[in-house]
This record gives C-alpha cells, structure tokens and sequence, in this order.
C-alpha cells in the first residue's frame, strides 16, 4: 500500500478555520501577536491556566509581544494545518499529528512535554467488554487517522489479534463523538479526556481500557514551535517553555484550581472536571527528555500504518536545548 498521509490529512481537515486579520507572525520582524493553537482537552490545561493567570501576557511583554491569541482545534490535523500554513507560531497538539505533519514538510519542533497518557475506550453501558474480540463489528468513534488516538487504537487491535478493518472506525472530534455514543448512533469511542468522564456523567457510557493499558506511559501531547520562531526568536522560544513549566507545576501543586480554570474557559461542569482529573491515567510533565523514545515509536507505528514515507528520528522532531536553558 502506498503511504496516504495526505489523503488522510485531507479527509481530516474537514473543519475551517478562520485566523484574526492583521495578525503579525514571525515572518514581519518582530512578534508582536503570538498565536498559540490548543484543543479543549484537560490535557492541555497548562495552556488554558497560563492564559486564565496573564502569564503569557505579562512574561513575554519584555520580549516585544503585546497580544497573545490562542485558536481552539477540535483535533491535531486541523491544528497542524494551520501550523504548516503558517498560521500558529506555538502548538499544544498531539504528538502522532505533529509527526504526520513533519513527514509532510512542516518546520517545526517540540521544545516540550505536555502530558503522557490520558484517554480511554468508553463502551455504551449495553455493550458487553471482556476482551479486545468484543469490538469486532462494533463502531467506535474517534480522532482522525495519523491522531495518537487512532494510532493507538489501530495498534492494540493488531497486537491482540484483531483486524482493524474488523471494527468500523469513525473520525469524529471529541464533541461529535460524545453526541454520537450518547444517541446511540456508535457503540463507542476512544477519547482524550475529558470525554470519558463527561459521558460517565450523563450515564450514557464507561470506560473499560485506558490507553496506558494499550501502550505504557505512552506519550501524548507536545509543545510545538515554528521553525522560525525557533531560528529567528529563540529567546521568546526559551520564554514560552519557561511559561509552560510554570504553569504545569502550577496545575500539578493546585488541581482544584486548575479545574476550576478549565471549566470556566470550557464551559464544563467543575465536578466533571474533577472527576476527569482522577480518573484519568494521564500525568502532565514539561521534561521532552521523558518522551523521546515513546514520541520516536509512533514514527515507527505510523509507518507501519502508511501514514508516514519513513520513521523520523529524534533529531526531526525535538529541540531539547530550550527546555535545558529555561531549567538552567
């Protein structure tokens, strides 16, 4: 089979987006408005924390920006779009679309950790599980192909003896997902959360395997720069990381408040925010250090898959050396 990322990129991009006008990127000079791209998941609270605190505002003030502007994605694809369109200079976004993206020409880097972990196989409450056979002939919803989600997902059926053409797998963002298993109209889905916890709370699902049961302390969503902000600002670089690891700390020593922040800018009920937050099996991090080999397998699964032309290597995908100076 031929690879097919941009047939797949394609087919995923199905949603528009439409950027503020007169925004001023890292290709006029200096970077007056920093656009950040992130997706309503509690994956990515360091970002919504960072915001809702002005930290983005006030640390970066001293380097020439005067407005921070974040884009809200349903997916990685979309995101990753926009970001090889020039569109984004700094990307909270999984890491397997990133990879998909790089493979295609993107120019960026992660210059961060973001979380490892943290999304789950949820059945509607009818559906028996028992074993990974049981999904044979069922439709399970979930992140576009070349997503970490359905790269995982992909990747455990083969390795428990499951076809994957076996099971109807349907791309959906989490918000679509969530009213298709709701409706009846899959059987379930595979989620970042908080998807999981949001439909355990209407009663409409559960979860029965949480994606570090698929793959152990895989990793999940990345902080990414642009290429140009990396060779032409790398002090704003270094500033942005620094914020980053601010903020998750931040979220690690005060969880009741960080999802009280993720609520409010979600519009999310704080007790399912809660729940998300203990549920889960994810863990938020900043260290690139800790997901470089887990980052470098989905090269490898994605290429199994014809997602990708070749495995990429460490060296495609990290700049390391600004989390090493803002940790100096």
């Amino acid at each position: 089979m031929r690879p097919i990322t941009a047939i797949l990129l394609a087919v995923a991009l199905v949603a528009t987006f439409t950027f503020v006008a007169g925004c001023t990127g890292t290709d006029t000079g200096d970077v007056t408005n920093l656009r950040i791209g992130y997706q309503p998941s509690t994956h990515q609270t360091a970002h919504f924390t960072a915001m809702e605190k002005g930290w983005w505002q006030d640390d970066l003030a001293d380097l020439g920006v005067t407005r921070v502007t974040d884009y809200e994605f349903g997916t990685g694809a979309p995101e990753m779009q926009a970001m090889l369109a020039g569109d984004l200079d700094i990307a909270y976004v999984g890491s397997a679309p990133f990879i998909a993206a790089v493979s295609t020409g993107l120019d960026a880097k992660i210059v961060a950790a973001v979380q490892t972990q943290g999304s789950d196989l949820v059945l509607r409450n009818e559906i028996p599980y028992s074993t990974p056979a049981d999904l044979v002939g069922k439709k399970i919803a979930t992140f576009p192909p070349g997503t970490i989600q359905d790269t995982i997902l992909r990747t455990w059926l083969e390795e428990n003896g499951i076809d994957p053409a076996s099971v109807t797998i349907i791309a959906m963002d989490p918000g679509a997902a969530t009213t298709a298993i709701s409706a009846g109209q899959v059987d379930g889905v595979f989620l970042p959360h908080p998807s999981p916890s949001i439909i355990a709370a209407e009663g409409t699902g559960r979860s029965v395997v949480q994606s570090g049961e698929m793959l152990k302390d895989h990793a999940c969503c990345v902080l990414v720069a642009s290429g140009s902000l990396i060779r032409e600002h790398p002090e704003l670089v270094e500033q942005v990381v620094r914020t980053h690891i601010k903020a998750t700390e931040y979220n690690l020593e005060h969880e009741d408040e960080a999802a009280s922040i993720y609520a409010s800018r979600t519009g999310q009920n704080v007790e399912t925010v809660k729940a998300s937050f203990r549920d889960w099996d994810g863990t938020w991090l900043a260290d690139p250090k800790v997901i470089t080999a887990s980052v470098v397998e989905y090269t490898e699964l994605q290429y199994e898959l014809n997602y990708i032309n070749k495995p990429l290597t460490q060296d495609d995908l990290f700049d390391l050396s600004f989390y090493e100076k803002a940790r100096a």
